[in-house]
């Protein structure tokens, strides 16, 4: 993934265009403007032969043609894939003259071999301060992540490994490195205020482990430090996991995002438990969703110096009112219920809710939402106890169109109380078929999907017992399709396809499902 100088963010992403399940793998390929209204672009990256899949990398802008490839040009992008047959994965090269679009393969591929079947998605950067390429890249099942440099971006010099750090699964996948600022204080309402960003040298390294995650299959972790282009040191030796639900894997971070901006995610929103069977599949043509972009920082926080913040990138492009569809500043021990089935076409809402005035020792209440189908009965909910080790929990047991004995139907995890601000802010954001939270500006999120038999179509937010004193407000926006204006009756959205008959289907925010 990267951003061009155009301002276009260009997604490549797994694809099987002839089966809606893993196999046959090819790099699909989105184009967008504001990373929710998405246009379908041809398949990007083929394989060469029967047997071959072109798994997972990472794409860059050779600005400085260190490549070779692009004489007289500034914009030539080069994609770095791993080629997966039988006999082993290696490291190859394809590079684009047009901008990201359409690829030739490097004539003398393999640019990367260690004749192994476990060594896969290569991520690479360019580290100014040595004037090299830098490729982080997964050995899976020793736990191991290696370092390589390059001057060119085809001949690669081993620099270092980074091994059995965190959780370890069963084997590590797609690692990914990123510089990524601080913030100065993570307790404002708008944490993400540039004014509020702070130049950093730390960095991150993310690993994704499948399976073997806590709560079973596949989850990323995230480990702070120093990098000084060969070499990465964690600033300690914890797991930092990304996402307390089930359904956030592998995320990657934009490349040509500036160091000094927060720093830009998308995840796959699905868990390899149940990714394959879950039953979008046969009654709509695909299986898995992008996550919502995130915003990413570090941020210094209470019981940790280097805490991961993520939050929604900018929602604007999709609120569909200047006001809030309903809202309420006096909401403490009472209930706003809202229908939104006639108000809000696409089923996609937003609301945010603010808690203040929280004593500091014994706090009492509940604050809980609640999203329903008035048809089916079906619900997907989810609260946080303001007292004792202060919990927040999501439950999505109460939907019924997925049965599994992975899909786990409840997550937690803990949030203590701003000892500063004595406040707690909560963002939520519910589509077609994913629930996302964001607690206390980023400091905890979740990714949930859910398959609802019917249309969830009204939303309650309540809380009860609170402390006198304490003070809640919510607001609740309705989301616009991000493909309405492409839309058929029954939601298909027809891609800029380049098979006959292959179909692309979106969920309501502009999702990119594969």
């Amino acid at each position: 993934m990267f951003l061009d100088a155009d301002g276009v963010y260009h997604l490549y992403y797994q694809y099987n265009p002839t089966d809606i399940v893993a196999g046959n793998q090819h790099w699909g390929h989105a184009t967008s403007r504001d990373l929710y209204h998405w246009e379908n672009q041809p398949i990007a990256i083929y394989p060469g032969a029967e047997g071959e899949g072109i798994f997972s990398g990472s794409a860059v802008i050779d600005v400085n043609n260190t490549s070779g490839f692009f004489p007289n040009q500034t914009n030539g992008v080069v994609a770095l894939y791993t080629l997966n047959t039988m006999e082993e994965e290696t490291q190859e090269v394809a590079y684009s003259t047009d901008g990201g679009y359409t690829f030739a393969k490097y004539a003398n591929n393999p640019v990367l071999s260690v004749n192994s079947t476990q060594f896969r998605d290569p991520k690479v950067i360019w580290y100014p301060a040595t004037q090299q390429w830098v490729m982080v890249i997964a050995f899976a099942q020793d736990f191991t992540i290696g370092f390589y440099t390059s001057p060119n971006l085809t001949t690669w010099s081993f620099a270092s490994n980074f091994s059995r750090y965190g959780l370890l699964g069963l084997q590590y996948e797609c690692p990914n490195l990123v510089q990524i600022p601080m913030v100065s204080n993570i307790s404002i309402e708008n944490p993400m205020d540039p004014s509020n960003i702070a130049s950093s040298d730390m960095y991150i390294l993310q690993i994704s482990i499948n399976p073997g995650a806590p709560l079973g299959g596949s989850i990323s972790e995230t480990f702070p430090g120093t990098f000084n282009g060969t070499h990465f040191t964690p600033v300690d030796q914890a797991a930092r996991i990304n996402d307390f639900g089930k359904d956030n894997y592998a995320g990657q971070f934009y490349y040509n995002v500036p160091p000094t901006a927060p720093q830009v995610s998308i995840a796959w929103a699905s868990n390899w438990q149940y990714s394959q069977v879950v039953p979008t599949g046969q009654l709509e043509n695909f299986r898995s969703a992008m996550s919502l972009p995130r915003y990413n920082v570090l941020a210094n926080t209470t019981r940790s110096d280097y805490t991961l913040v993520s939050l929604p990138y900018d929602l604007s492009p999709l609120i569909s009112t200047t006001t809030s569809l309903a809202n309420s500043s006096s909401l403490a021990n009472s209930s706003l219920l809202y229908d939104y089935s006639s108000t809000v076409p696409s089923g996609a809402v937003f609301f945010n809710m603010t808690i203040t005035s929280i004593p500091l020792a014994n706090a009492t209440g509940t604050a809980n939402f609640t999203f329903m189908s008035s048809v089916t009965g079906e619900s997907i909910r989810g609260g946080f106890f303001l007292g004792g080790d202060t919990p927040f929990f999501i439950d999505r047991g109460y939907i019924r169109g997925f049965d599994n004995p992975f899909f786990t139907d409840k997550f937690s995890t803990n949030n203590l109380i701003n000892a500063d601000t004595q406040t707690f802010r909560l963002q939520v954001v519910l589509d077609r078929s994913m629930l996302e939270v964001f607690l206390d500006n980023g400091l905890r999120s979740a990714t949930t999907t859910f398959f609802a038999e019917g249309i969830l179509d009204t939303l309650m937010i309540s809380t009860r017992e609170l402390n006198p004193g304490v003070q809640v407000s919510a607001d609740v926006y309705g989301l616009d399709s991000a493909w309405s204006m492409e839309e058929s009756s029954n939601g298909t959205v027809m891609g800029n396809v380049t098979m006959v008959n292959q179909r692309v289907r979106r969920n309501m925010l502009g999702h990119v499902s594969i």
